[in-house]
């Protein structure tokens, strides 16, 4: 560190901020060399997976050793390789493809049949690719990880094959109608990477193209032009962002009257992006707002989702979670003087969640005040779109499946937390939607209710929140309760049915709790920026509001109350843990973020520093520093037997968080409970069965913590 001592008032101010940036962060490297659980980091070490065999045989002793354990684990297994789930279709090519996996298919089939075939109750499926063949072929450990079919005739895709379920991947080319990979077709070697097709013989992809071009995020920052029966050496660069860069991806965007856009999305941030318009003779930066995000193509408009307010040259504003329609042949002539026109516009408890692209209508799911609304937008002339509103159920969750951009039908899914999921067709363009599937009911729902409450927070803010338990519950306090929430990310929280939870754990007579709380995207961009970086307290206090009002009704209380979050939910977890100890009498911590002053060093952590703050700022580390979970252990505190659980092949928050979280409470000797999953990526597993395992340990832990629940009906 004292070698990197540099005159910096003699640099621009810009060069000489990332100095010193730099060295902030060479610095905290330095400071935590006495950490005696670094070791803990090294991913996959024959020191670290010793202890990690012996971490998962103590959790197993005491977790899978329950008597409540095998009942749950079938329960679950059952739910899980059930052959009457829905099968989830995505359009190509005028068919209906889907990824089936079950007890004969643990690595899973890709499968065709035609839309009037799948409508039936038994559809009679044709198989394109058969993936335990294929792994058992190639001595691989290959996982889906999604296709990307060339538009518009659908008959070439680019399929991703992941080791183990991380993220990085294989790309293949493979021909649907044939159900082969293409001989000599293109094919590129595992990394994290993406591609797009640019034309029917090339592709845009952004990959690891020589040793280093990765973003200190762990991701590509290199696009090139790859064309049929090139080697990849000999692949043309289309563009280059830098290291410092989050992520550097070519996006393809085509619509129904045969445009297309290809673009080049720069990540500056997690949340902060450039788009540069992919030409014949090179690129052109489009002057969007940094907080913004390319949805769609139709009828020649690009359609943007904005996440900040837009203020364009000529006067023009467009309110934060807008979406606006941009003319891609102006944007063409004119990219950096775009003329937008406004498409929707957010109620004050609305906020846009996502929409896809017909032939000639663009299908949009909204929340108001956490209830899902789907709505269709048809452009009319060159500025004006009409709208109406499809009749689907009310006091549930809507999410778009697929569209197919060849007609004007799409799928969506309806749910809520009692009602089994059901799968709806729309007709768009006459606005009639039918309704497809429905899954069966998985648990006796009959004696339960749902309702939703607010909680006041800290500063005085209203968080809404879900309870669904018993009608015949007694408000003494003694229900056991699990309370979840995510809180970050600007991604909502919203009503689902719940087969594994409505199972295990209310059928026995628990009660689940939802919380819609700050960082999340249930009431827009702003509801997500009131938690970002120093603010994110106001996240923290919001769960404990929520907390505490469930506590006040006599819903539950302390001994009684649990909680459990994934990945950042997995972060909320372990401030509440050290926060709030003596609230919980179960905290369950899946995949999570503990070490937030090494998080930027750790798997793709870096790439986060626009939601959480960065140690190279003295004010963000001192807050980092002061929620860390992993740094907040004190040893004089009684805190409850927690469940820590990640997996070895997390490639995106890595597993060394939850070890060494683990490791600190075993060296301040208290209780905890810790598993590793070896495969399955950022998830509870890589087979259906390894996660109803991980899912039976979760409940068995919750069992086990708050009440002595039944082990079956």
């Amino acid at each position: 560190m004292n070698a990197l001592k540099v005159r910096v008032n003699s640099l621009p101010s810009a060069m000489a901020a990332m100095v010193v940036a730099m060295a902030a962060l060479a610095a905290d490297r330095d400071t935590n060399t006495d950490d005696p659980f670094l070791w803990l980091e090294e991913l996959n070490g024959a020191r670290v997976m010793e202890w990690v065999r012996a971490e998962n045989a103590k959790t197993a002793a005491v977790l899978d050793s329950d008597v409540r354990y095998p009942v749950l684990f079938k329960e679950a297994l059952e739910i899980a390789e059930a052959k009457d789930r829905i099968p989830e279709p995505h359009f190509v090519s005028g068919r209906v493809l889907n990824l089936w996996r079950d007890a004969d298919h643990v690595r899973g089939i890709w499968r065709r049949t035609s839309l009037e075939d799948y409508k039936k109750s038994t559809p009679s499926w044709t198989t394109v690719l058969d993936l335990d063949a294929l792994a058992s072929e190639e001595r691989a450990n290959w996982f889906w990880s999604g296709a990307d079919c060339e538009e518009p005739i659908e008959r070439r895709c680019m399929l991703g094959l992941s080791d183990g379920g991380e993220d990085a991947v294989t790309l293949r080319e493979f021909d649907v109608p044939s159900a082969g990979f293409v001989k000599g077709g293109f094919s590129l070697p595992r990394g994290k990477q993406s591609s797009v097709w640019q034309d029917r013989d090339a592709l845009l992809v952004a990959r690891e193209w020589a040793p280093g071009e990765l973003t200190r995020s762990s991701y590509p920052f290199v696009v090139k032009r790859l064309k049929r029966g090139q080697a990849p050496e000999a692949a043309v660069e289309v563009f280059r962002g830098s290291q410092d860069d989050v992520a550097v991806s070519p996006l393809a965007f085509h619509d129904g009257a045969g445009n297309r856009a290809i673009i080049v999305q720069r990540g500056l941030s997690f949340f902060e992006f450039e788009y540069h318009l992919v030409g014949p003779t090179g690129t052109a930066k489009l002057g969007l707002p940094l907080k913004s995000d390319i949805q769609a193509l139709i009828a020649g408009r690009l359609i943007v989702n904005l996440r900040q307010d837009w203020t364009t040259e000529n006067g023009e504003s467009f309110p934060q979670g807008a979406l606006v329609s941009i003319d891609l042949g102006l944007a063409r002539v004119m990219p950096e003087h775009l003329r937008p026109t406004l498409v929707y516009a957010p109620g004050p408890r609305e906020a846009f969640v996502e929409l896809t692209a017909t032939r000639r209508d663009l299908l949009v799911i909204v929340l108001d005040d956490v209830k899902g609304r789907a709505y269709v937008y048809t452009p009319r002339g060159t500025s004006n779109w009409s709208r109406r509103q499809l009749a689907l159920p009310d006091n549930a969750t809507i999410a778009i499946v697929s569209a197919d951009l060849h007609s004007d039908r799409a799928f969506m899914t309806v749910t809520g937390f009692l009602t089994p999921s059901s799968l709806w067709l729309a007709d768009l363009r006459g606005g009639v939607v039918t309704k497809v599937k429905t899954l069966p009911a998985r648990f006796d729902a009959s004696a339960d209710t749902v309702e939703q409450f607010e909680a006041t927070s800290k500063d005085g803010t209203k968080i809404p929140y879900f309870v669904i338990r018993r009608k015949s519950m007694k408000f003494d306090g003694t229900t056991p309760t699990i309370l979840t929430a995510y809180g970050g990310f600007l991604v909502p929280m919203t009503p689902y049915y719940s087969s594994d939870a409505g199972k295990l754990w209310l059928e026995r007579g628990g009660a689940y709790v939802l919380a819609n709380i700050r960082g999340g995207g249930e009431f827009g961009p702003a509801w997500h920026e009131a938690g970002l970086k120093t603010h994110r307290q106001r996240i923290f206090d919001d769960f404990t509001a929520v907390a505490e009002d469930l506590i006040a009704k006599g819903i539950t209380s302390s001994p009684h109350l649990g909680i459990k979050g994934g990945s950042n939910g997995g972060l909320l977890m372990g401030v509440e843990f050290t926060q709030h100890p003596a609230l919980w009498g179960a905290v369950d911590m899946q995949v999570p973020l503990l070490d937030m002053l090494r998080y930027e060093y750790i798997a793709a952590g870096t790439s986060w520093i626009g939601e959480y703050g960065s140690v190279s700022n003295p004010d963000e580390r001192a807050f980092l520093a002061s929620i860390s979970p992993y740094n907040n252990l004190r040893p004089d505190v009684h805190y409850p037997e927690a469940l820590v659980w990640t997996t070895t092949k997390d490639d995106r928050v890595g597993p060394q968080h939850a070890r060494k979280f683990a490791a600190k409470l075993a060296a301040m000797s208290v209780p905890y409970l810790f598993y590793e999953v070896i495969e399955g990526g950022h998830s509870a597993g890589a087979t259906l069965k390894e996660k109803a395992a991980m899912t039976a340990r979760e409940f068995t832990y919750f069992a086990r913590q708050l009440s002595p629940l039944q082990a079956t009906r």
